[in-house]
């Protein structure tokens, strides 16, 4: 299993939006995919880590599977309008992805 987290930083005074906007996506978009929604989680920062800090995690088996998640997302309609509005609401340049290897 491995773990693939996206991150992006809020705008100063809209992590409460970006944060609906996230659930939203999770909700409408995520949903459409492969992925259980359900198991993902969103972090934001607290101690030691800037406040603005929005991670969201998601389960995935292999890179595979990943790969199938974007290219999945890629074609539904409303990602591209609800990439617009999430735009407007975090930091230009802040997003990127990592991906982890869960070790049990």
């Amino acid at each position: 299993m491995m773990i693939a987290r996206w991150t992006c930083e809020a705008k100063f005074g809209h992590k409460s939006e970006a944060l609906d906007l996230l659930d939203e996506w999770n909700r409408q978009i995520g949903a459409q995919t492969d992925i259980d929604m359900a198991r993902s989680r969103t972090l934001t920062g607290s101690v030691g880590a800037k406040e603005a800090v929005i991670q969201n995690e998601i389960e995935i088996g292999n890179l595979a599977e990943l790969d199938a998640f974007f290219e999945k997302i890629a074609s539904i309609e409303m990602h591209a309008e609800w990439g617009k509005n999430f735009g407007e609401v975090i930091v230009s340049g802040s997003t990127f992805w990592e991906v982890f290897r869960v070790v049990d």
